[in-house]
């Protein structure tokens, strides 16, 4: 079974990941990639606790998730890799064919950023960043939950939502 769900989450480990997405998903491992994290025993403890004891949690780099992507993808069990930046996300989109589809889930407000939909707010470079994504073919949309509607990429960064 392939991963089930490539999101971007600056949240990166919460309920919403875990609980919201988890259950319908029946995810059984996570993937977050990032390279400071990778590097932190510290912030992966931290990260753990809130991963239920059923599901496998991996800390990997950038490079070891290039690296890695297939045998993640071959699991036969459904799993979910999470990265908390667009950047991050285009890094691998870029270096990792398979990866056609990426979900906006949560990126919050900083300065500087824009707000797209209740939970997604762009600098202009971010915007430009996810139109050259899906012009390399990878199609993106957002939905913070399960239930919510789905959001093409157009659209959000329309802001039709917000009109």
């Amino acid at each position: 079974m392939p991963i089930e769900l490539h999101r971007i989450d600056d949240r990166l480990i919460h309920g919403q990941v875990v609980v919201g997405w988890g259950q319908p998903l029946e995810l059984r491992f996570l993937v977050l990639v990032d390279d400071e994290v990778a590097a932190s025993e510290w912030e992966q403890e931290l990260y753990r606790m809130g991963v239920p004891p059923d599901m496998r949690v991996e800390f990997v780099s950038v490079a070891q998730a290039i690296e890695r992507y297939s045998t993640f993808a071959a699991d036969p069990r459904p799993g979910m890799l999470l990265t908390g930046d667009i950047d991050t996300m285009a890094r691998l989109c870029a270096a990792i064919p398979a990866l056609r589809r990426v979900n906006l889930g949560g990126v919050h407000h900083r300065a500087g950023r824009a707000q797209k939909l209740r939970y997604i707010f762009l600098t202009e470079a971010e915007e430009s960043e996810l139109r050259a994504m899906a012009a390399n073919g990878v199609e993106i949309s957002a939905q913070d939950v399960p239930a919510a509607r789905v959001m093409p990429l157009a659209q959000v960064l329309a802001g039709e939502a917000l009109a």
